[in-house]
């Protein structure tokens, strides 16, 4: 293994036995990861019982890996495996609680400008709530591209559509961010 080893190399390494390639690739990815599912699972228990399972099942292929894809995108194609799962049982839910960060800095007098910060909360909460709204294809293609900064080739792969499809999901999901938020 090289002296930075790529993620494709340390799930080699992990498959073959060695256990703390598993430990830096869970280092890498975790919160990336968990950012993805927490943005498309309400609530928050049900986002950490996914990630659980993300995980569980790194470790349950790890003899049958292949390295066919980047380790980012075969990764992220077992999150959106459960994501869809998790969208046939249940709708999730919007909720303004979700991000009560800000709205706990307000409260605490942590700011100097109460009006502000009233009012990024409310941007942030009107942005959930826009993303919420539009449909689970779009919004994973959306958070893919935005939050893990995948290429389209690499979305293409971790949602099992065409470079073609991704870019409408895209297009369309932009265009109707845009007419919500105006």
């Amino acid at each position: 293994m090289t002296a930075d080893p790529t993620d494709e190399e340390l799930m080699l390494a992990y498959a073959a036995g060695q256990i703390a390639a598993f430990e830096t690739l869970y280092a890498r990815h975790r919160g990336p990861l968990y950012r993805f599912l927490l943005r498309g699972i309400r609530p928050r228990a049900s986002a950490d019982e996914c990630f659980q399972e993300v995980w569980s099942r790194v470790v349950t292929a790890r003899e049958r890996y292949r390295p066919d894809a980047k380790f980012s995108t075969w990764l992220y194609q077992i999150a959106h495996n459960l994501l869809v799962d998790q969208y046939r049982r249940a709708r999730p839910e919007v909720s303004a609680d979700d991000d009560s960060a800000p709205l706990a800095q307000l409260q605490a007098g942590e700011h100097e400008q109460p009006e502000r910060a009233l009012s990024d909360f409310e941007q942030r909460r009107r942005l959930q709530q826009a993303l919420d709204e539009l449909p689970d294809e779009q919004r994973i293609a959306l958070q893919l591209r935005l939050e893990q900064e995948m290429p389209l080739e690499d979305i293409a792969g971790v949602t099992g559509v065409g470079r073609e499809t991704v870019k409408s999901r895209l297009r369309y999901a932009l265009d109707k961010l845009k007419t919500r938020l105006a």
